[in-house]
């Protein structure tokens, strides 16, 4: 009798924490932490970006100069970002109706990627030429500070 206790007793203990991973990975998956500007407008964007080049700033010792071209990076991203969304509130539910039948749409799909690529293409040099100018305008010293953060050797904007 002790032992249908004991093997019962480590069952349910087995099957309570497998039930808690399992809960607690669901719940890490449907997590979402930040919106990532999904639904921002250009203005709360703007407060945004302000607040993140303000912390850069303080982190790279940047001038009032560096602080603009900083501000005209993450403009143009922005501009290359609404352009990969278009016209659509909703992004997921052109993906859901291309898969809404029981067959995928392959014509539709291949309209959305041209789409998404053309958009990527034809923003891409304004991004491209705004990350040059901010990062040729930094110092020797300021770019070894970029270089170490994309090296995972900085943490600017954890939260811990």
């Amino acid at each position: 009798m002790a032992n249908f206790f004991r093997r019962n007793f480590k069952r349910t203990l087995l099957g309570l924490f497998g039930a808690a991973v399992l809960v607690g990975g669901l719940s890490a998956c449907n997590h979402r932490g930040h919106d990532y500007g999904s639904s921002m407008s250009a203005e709360q964007y703007a407060q945004k970006r302000d607040k993140m080049v303000d912390r850069a700033a303080g982190k790279l010792d940047l001038n009032e100069d560096q602080k603009k071209r900083l501000s005209v990076l993450g403009d143009k991203l922005y501009e290359q970002r609404t352009a990969l969304i278009g016209q659509t509130k909703d992004p997921r539910a052109e993906l859901k109706a291309l898969v809404a039948g029981d067959k995928l749409d392959a014509a539709k799909a291949q309209a959305l990627i041209t789409e998404k690529t053309t958009a990527v293409q034809t923003k891409s040099p304004e991004v491209i030429a705004a990350l040059a100018d901010f990062y040729n305008s930094l110092n020797p010293t300021q770019q070894q500070k970029v270089r170490d953060y994309m090296d995972g050797k900085g943490r600017w904007f954890n939260r811990g």
